[in-house]
């Protein structure tokens, strides 16, 4: 069982303070959704979490099985277990995949047989063009090929917990459907934890939320279980602030 738990976290970028307190506990196998307008700091917390420079934790504790995150590099904290699937993929011109996956596994003691089977498995089950995983990473994708390939990296490193920004952002339906489904397989195939940020509960055709988290202005103001997504659908998020 792997825990992650965030207590207290306090975050600022640039002298402002964008969270105000977060407390969270995402365990293996679980899906804690997060979910609030712009600029609520949903965005922030997954940066923080990851260790993405400009951003200061000025209070609170994030621990990965009692580990301190916030102590470590961000490729360390990718080795301990953490994997970010981006709102907005970085292009890598000239690495290519294989390397890339290759570097992540060894970093992280895993085997790297078969490594390229491996991968054209994972394109299969997430519909990507098996091609596109010979070039250079994200280089001229579209944005839901560059998500379908975030979401085969989840794959191939089988993370303990992962954290997706925003995944329905830039994504057709049918994008959205093949990479919120390979996540909730991972959930029940490998015990994958969860935290995902979204504006939108469409996601949660597939990828079916145990908690769901309302935060605004840098404070998580309701928590409870999937029926409040319906409720901020049919509310509006003007009822919680």
């Amino acid at each position: 069982m792997t825990v992650l738990e965030i207590r207290g976290l306090h975050v600022s970028v640039g002298g402002t303070e964008i969270l105000r307190g977060i407390d969270l506990t995402v365990r293996s196998g679980e899906v804690h959704a997060v979910m609030g307008p712009n600029g609520a700091g949903k965005s922030t917390l997954s940066a923080a979490i990851m260790g993405k420079p400009g951003y200061e934790v000025t209070a609170g504790t994030v621990t990965i099985d009692g580990e301190d995150v916030l102590a470590l590099p961000t490729w360390r904290r990718a080795v301990a277990g953490l994997h970010l699937i981006m709102q907005y993929p970085t292009e890598v011109p000239g690495v290519r995949l294989l390397d890339v996956l290759g570097e992540a596994l060894a970093a992280r003691g895993g085997s790297t047989a078969g490594l390229d089977q491996r991968i054209a498995a994972e394109a299969v089950r997430i519909n990507l063009d098996p091609s596109l995983t010979a070039r250079a990473v994200n280089v001229d994708f579209s944005g839901g090929e560059k998500k379908r390939n975030e979401t085969l990296q989840m794959g191939v490193l089988r993370p303990r917990i992962a954290i997706i920004d925003e995944l329905d952002s830039g994504l057709d339906i049918d994008a959205l459907r093949d990479c919120s489904r390979r996540v909730e397989q991972a959930t029940a195939e490998d015990g994958l934890g969860v935290l995902v940020i979204t504006h939108y509960s469409r996601l949660f055709d597939e990828l079916r939320p145990d908690a769901v988290h309302i935060l605004s202005k840098g404070r998580i103001v309701r928590s409870g279980g999937p029926e409040l997504a319906d409720e901020l659908e049919r509310d509006g998020y003007a009822a919680f602030a």
